[in-house]
């Protein structure tokens, strides 16, 4: 059951790169990731409910806006317009190199030692990113190196992310570190919001699309994430790393015709591979461990 439930999470992030793909042209990545983010905090908001969770959303506030603007707001927005110019699936892959950041910022930042594992899928995660920048920005189309560097970036907010929160907000209720984040995204992301509103009629697919991205892929999105943690381990539940990128190139063969080049699995290969020694999720393969673990 628990893999069944891995699974589906994994199937509705890789789908948020589809749903962004096809409604950020309409509302711009502004409009769109207000709304995603504002929706996902009205599901999550029964969250407060809770004495104990108002208590926590008081005073940890600030370090929930760091975290709402790092892991919400910036990333959200950055990965809408990458998909302005690149595939949804190729986003889903860059978007995996999450965990490498993370252990790059953990070491550089915060002081945290990386053994020769670590750094050997540091870079081996890099070329696995080089491999798929190469083979996308070598088709010459304008946008697409931008787009490519906004996507890395979100991961690399993403990356911050993860360190911060394990730092500040250690305690804390799961759902109210998703409720207070998603709020504080929202209330950021209103301004810029309401000034680049569309002008246009928006079609009732494109909304659902919207929706979806919201209620689906964000707010019931965490709900699953951080039940998972909690029956099975926060190691468990990260290991939907390696599943998005194969639902984001499955979702977008399916229902947008994208291509899957070699290249593009090659770079999604090797990079989900130095992903998995980075984040150290591949230590429980290697035989010394496996005796230890015994």
């Amino acid at each position: 059951m628990n893999f069944i439930e891995l699974l589906l999470l994994a199937a509705i992030w890789g789908a948020s790169f589809l749903f962004l793909r096809i409604a950020a042209p309409e509302f711009g990545p502004f409009a769109l990731i207000a709304l995603r983010v504002g929706i996902a905090t009205l599901v999550l908001a029964p969250v407060l409910r809770s004495a104990a969770a108002r208590s926590q959303c008081r005073s940890k506030a600030w370090p929930l806006f760091v975290v709402g603007i790092s892991n919400s707001a910036i990333p959200f927005g950055l990965f809408a317009y990458s998909t302005l110019y690149v595939n949804a699936g190729i986003d889903s892959i860059l978007n995996a190199t999450t965990p490498i950041w993370a252990a790059l910022i953990a070491a550089l930042w915060f002081g945290q030692a990386m053994n020769r594992s670590q750094v050997c899928g540091l870079m081996l995660g890099l070329a696995g990113v080089a491999v798929l920048v190469w083979d996308t920005a070598g088709a010459g189309v304008a946008g697409v190196p931008l787009a490519i560097a906004a996507a890395l970036l979100a991961a690399v907010c993403y990356g911050f992310a993860v360190n911060y929160s394990k730092r500040r907000l250690a305690g804390v209720q799961p759902l109210v570190v998703a409720f207070g984040s998603q709020l504080a995204a929202s209330v950021v992301l209103l301004p810029p919001a309401l000034l680049s509103w569309p002008q246009q009629a928006i079609a009732p697919s494109i909304w659902l699309c919207v929706a979806a991205l919201g209620v689906i892929c964000t707010g019931l999105a965490y709900i699953l994430y951080f039940r998972l943690i909690e029956r099975v381990g926060a190691a468990y539940a990260a290991s939907v790393t390696f599943l998005i990128p194969v639902f984001g190139l499955i979702w977008g063969t399916v229902f947008l015709d994208e291509k899957i080049t070699p290249a593009m699995l090659a770079g999604c290969a090797i990079t989900l591979l130095g992903t998995g020694l980075a984040s150290g999720k591949l230590d429980d393969l290697l035989p010394g461990k496996r005796k230890k673990l015994a």
